[in-house]
């Protein structure tokens, strides 16, 4: 399975940052207020954005990375070895 963790949650992230912006650019007055002038959803919507489009592009650049142990000298070394200690079936 070639699934990196960093793609989920990097969509997630990005996601829930571009709601916060939203949010945090259609927002009333009375959330800028209460906040002491600053508008923390648009903020932080900015941050999570920004680390959600990070760990995306991070996975993609290593899923694309990624091969078999099958595929590599190392890979094949091992199983060698645990064919030959009766480790593999």
């Amino acid at each position: 399975m070639r699934l990196d963790i960093r793609l989920p949650i990097g969509l997630m992230f990005t996601v829930l940052g571009a709601l916060l912006v939203v949010v945090g650019l259609l927002g009333g007055k009375s959330f800028v207020e209460q906040s002491q002038g600053t508008n923390v959803n648009l903020w932080w919507g900015i941050v999570m954005l920004v680390f959600g489009v990070v760990m995306f592009l991070l996975g993609r650049r290593g899923t694309s990375s990624a091969r078999l142990a099958e595929e590599t000298p190392e890979g094949r070394k091992i199983e060698e070895l645990e064919r030959a200690a009766g480790l593999e079936k």
